[in-house]
């Protein structure tokens, strides 16, 4: 069985804005470095780390002496004509109200489709798994992204729910219990 902690990035200046933050590769702000001070995380041995600025510096300020790994798989979905905006900007945009209407369930126009996100997430879990029962570490944290950590509650977790009933504000995420055939049971949320 394995331990698993996974923390979605602190906040950066595009999550102030509402902006869809996807390959925008933005560092946190000043408001999301101080979320972290005093925060308790679950102990980790290893820490599988997405390759953006922002989960980086997460991941260095809750762990910073302990093994990083980077995942490319652990990276965010590019939201293609969306990114770096905000609803207030895509107001009145066909493709964005057509999105809307669909619920989230639309690839996004010029950005990655959903089903290769989604297979992309599995891959990266499916990667956790596999390397935290050969290399014998128990307990891992993986500080990625909210539509990361969405992905994979959604295919995995036990009981099931939907996409966004996994929704996680920046620095917080889940604990969750995991085995080698990567059912996930949540112990507990972490705030």
């Amino acid at each position: 069985m394995i331990n698993a902690a996974f923390i979605r990035h602190a906040m950066t200046e595009g999550n102030l804005l509402k902006r869809y933050i996807g390959i925008t590769d933005e560092p946190l702000c000043s408001e999301g470095r101080f979320s972290l001070n005093g925060k308790k995380y679950p102990k980790a041995q290893i820490v599988f780390v997405s390759p953006m600025l922002r989960c980086r510096e997460t991941a260095g300020i809750i762990y910073p002496d302990v093994e990083h790994i980077i995942l490319e798989e652990l990276r965010e979905c590019d939201f293609g004509l969306f990114e770096n905006k905000n609803y207030r900007e895509l107001s009145g945009s066909p493709e964005y109200q057509e999105w809307i209407d669909s619920g989230g369930k639309k690839d996004f126009p010029e950005g990655e489709a959903l089903d290769t996100f989604r297979k992309r997430s599995a891959e990266a879990f499916a990667l956790i798994v596999r390397e935290s029962l050969q290399n014998h570490c128990p307990d891992v944290a993986v500080v990625t992204h909210g539509g990361v950590i969405m992905n994979i509650m959604e295919q995995f977790a036990v009981p099931e729910k939907d996409f966004y009933s996994w929704y996680v504000e920046n620095a917080e995420g889940y604990l969750v219990e995991t085995d080698e055939n990567r059912r996930i049971t949540v112990k507990c949320s972490i705030h």
